[in-house]
């Protein structure tokens, strides 16, 4: 079992100390239950601290992205559902990728032996946004996980430096 709480505060710890990204707890607007802007992550204090972990990696993925590379900043602002289908294949690469840098960061932090956890939780959060994406319906989250899905590999985290952006108001991260 992970210790999903301890597991959290050493990943927020180690994302505060070596990559200077801040990490708020507070309303995030909307429904949702996360957002970035390049140099903060905010989490609604509603999410449990399995979820929690998780959107610590996941959103610092997508604060790599947005650092490292202009297009992904603007790849990554909200999509109106239902996404042309021929835009789909840019958001799995991105948001795939995202989720390598954030299995990199855990594994980096010492979260703890959570590889294939998180790779489930990924897979699963990729078929959810998939889903709305497609369709425009937010769905059971949970009616998407299956254990066991194939590891995640880890993508090396480039050097890069925070900047502050703007956060996704209407929000992605649903």
């Amino acid at each position: 079992m992970i210790p999903f709480a301890e597991a959290s505060a050493r990943v927020e710890a180690h994302l505060v100390r070596r990559y200077e990204i801040e990490v708020v707890t507070g309303a995030v607007g909307g429904n949702f239950i996360g957002d970035l802007d390049g140099a903060e992550i905010r989490i609604d204090p509603a999410c449990g601290p399995e979820q929690r972990l998780f959107l610590l990696g996941h959103l610092f993925g997508h604060t790599v992205q947005w650092n490292t590379d202009a297009s992904a900043f603007r790849l990554g602002q909200p999509q109106a559902p239902p996404v042309d289908e021929d835009l789909l294949p840019a958001l799995l690469a991105y948001e795939r990728e995202a989720a390598a840098y954030g299995l990199a960061l855990l594994v980096e932090a010492g979260a703890g032996p959570v590889e294939p956890w998180y790779s489930d939780y990924s897979a699963c959060d990729l078929e959810y946004l998939m889903h709305y994406y497609r369709t425009g319906e937010k769905g059971e989250f949970g009616s998407f996980w299956r254990p066991g899905r194939p590891p995640l590999a880890l993508k090396p985290i480039p050097a890069f430096r925070p900047s502050r952006r703007v956060f996704r108001a209407t929000g992605v991260i649903i």
